[in-house]
């Protein structure tokens, strides 16, 4: 099946056994197989790719997949990043809040909405979904705790778009409903 869009979700570091240590072995297996998974939908026609502008899972992944964008053979790979509303991330350090700045000069940004909280974070999550063919969660499916992440992939499940999921401690990789 081929697909031309792709939706990032997942926690922040804060959800993740080694928090914000990007040099554990769990984080950098957690991003080798954001960059496997990227690579394989963009062989299935993904060239434009939506992250949500939060520290963890989306900074990560858009800054993969603008390091495969420097790439010959990734060239006409497109990233959205989409802000959950302005000033999101006023509370974050400074040295993520720079990490951010990167990926919004790389890319196209879009800001969702003026609500600020929840609100927001809900219509981001929401606008990631409507604009893609599939979704890329890395998530455990613990449905007794409740995330954005979840809500998000919760959403995927009913408009019926195909998710792969990436567990966060174990990094296996599924495909729940996605014919291979």
């Amino acid at each position: 099946m081929e697909y031309k869009s792709c939706a990032v979700t997942g926690h922040r570091p804060t959800r993740f056994k080694w928090k914000y240590k990007e040099n554990d072995t769990g984080c950098k297996r957690l991003k080798k197989r954001l960059h496997d998974q990227f690579a394989l939908l963009y062989e299935h026609g993904v060239r434009k790719f939506y992250v949500g502008g939060s520290l963890g899972v989306d900074q990560w992944a858009g800054e993969i997949l603008l390091e495969m964008q420097k790439l010959s053979e990734y060239k006409d790979l497109r990233l959205v990043v989409t802000i959950p509303f302005p000033g999101h991330d006023t509370a974050w350090e400074e040295p993520s809040k720079r990490r951010l700045d990167y990926l919004k000069r790389h890319s196209e940004v879009v800001i969702v909405s003026s609500d600020i909280g929840a609100k927001g974070y809900i219509s981001r999550n929401r606008y990631l979904v409507d604009h893609a063919d599939c979704l890329v969660a890395v998530y455990d499916n613990n449905r007794a705790i409740r995330s954005g992440t979840g809500n998000t992939v919760h959403y995927a499940e009913k408009r019926h778009i195909p998710i792969i999921l990436i567990h966060p401690d174990t990094g296996k990789v599924t495909y729940p409903d996605i014919a291979k």
